[in-house]
């Protein structure tokens, strides 16, 4: 049986970053792709025209979360890309009602704490800006 101490868990901590900062960038896109490509059929909100705010934030989640997938610039995008969520919040959820629950904002105030989370801890295992300080 196997024995687990927190170092050896802890071993383990630049990968499980790694794995937050992937599925996060991915959820990211694909919020973009949903703006940007109107893909899937049905997704709200739909194909938005480029030059408008939600266009904008389409090309941000696009380009941003292809950024994070491959830990590029990792720090600067995540701090670009936290404001962006709350900003995303306040502006577009918050004045339905307060509560994340009730104006559908859980996952902006996820994605903005996760990024900030990204801005103080870097990228983790498997990043492009690993291999670059290499």
């Amino acid at each position: 049986m196997a024995t687990y101490t927190a170092a050896s868990i802890s071993s383990w901590q630049p990968r499980g970053l790694a794995v937050l900062r992937i599925v996060t960038g991915l959820t990211f896109l694909a919020h973009g792709v949903i703006k940007l490509f109107g893909f899937p059929d049905g997704a709200e909100p739909g194909r938005q025209a480029i030059a408008s705010l939600m266009g904008v934030g389409g090309v941000l989640e696009v380009v941003g979360g292809l950024l994070i997938i491959l830990g590029l610039f990792t720090r600067p995008t995540a701090f670009i890309l936290s404001g962006m969520m709350a900003v995303a919040y306040w502006m577009f959820h918050a004045p339905g009602s307060l509560y994340p629950a009730v104006n559908g904002g859980d996952a902006a105030i996820l994605f903005c704490f996760i990024f900030l989370y990204l801005v103080t801890s870097g990228p983790g295992a498997w990043s492009l800006d690993g291999a670059r300080r290499r």
